[in-house]
């Protein structure tokens, strides 16, 4: 289990891509925008670490090399659920989540169940070609809400990170 992204709701997606690049040598891997049936939007940023744009980087294994976290960035139009969950923070926004990569969702899921660790914001994983996730509901130890991924290759899907926005409307 590693850690594969830290997922912020900002603002001003613009403004926090420019800190992670300036700061922390991140990249834009990604662009795009989700809609929602309300007609309210999020814009995404997905950020790759500053070693996944070094020239002869070293082949990330686990074990041998750091395996630094992608950073994901939203913000939302007006009404969304990525400006409510932010205005709620003084409209300053924040981590939103921690995604940890697990070989599988499902079992992973379950065992948080059983150990009552968490609760989870759907009953099943929510699934895409290569792709598999779920979200726990903020956690009473740690106040966060965990994801656990497990992936064929790297991205977002999507249909997935609209489906986990809107698991997490209500919390």
């Amino acid at each position: 289990m590693r850690i594969d992204h830290i997922a912020y709701r900002v603002s001003d997606r613009d403004e926090a891509a420019r800190f992670f690049q300036d700061a922390l040598g991140y990249s834009i891997a990604d662009d795009f925008e989700i809609e929602f049936e309300d007609g309210t939007k999020a814009n995404c940023y997905a950020m790759e670490p500053p070693e996944n744009n070094r020239v002869n980087a070293p082949v990330k294994t686990y074990g041998n090399y750091h395996l630094p976290a992608e950073v994901f960035v939203s913000e939302g139009t007006q009404g969304s659920i990525v400006y409510d969950w932010v205005t709620q923070r003084g409209g300053v926004g924040g981590i939103h989540h921690i995604a940890y990569e697990v070989d599988s969702v499902e079992e992973t899921m379950k065992e948080w169940i059983d150990k009552g660790y968490a609760e989870f914001t759907t009953e099943d994983p929510l699934t895409c070609p290569g792709l598999v996730q779920c979200f726990t509901k903020p956690s009473e130890l740690t106040g966060i809400i965990y994801e656990f991924i497990e992936r064929e290759d790297k991205g977002f899907c999507r249909e997935n990170v609209k489906d986990l926005m809107k698991s997490t409307k209500d919390i």
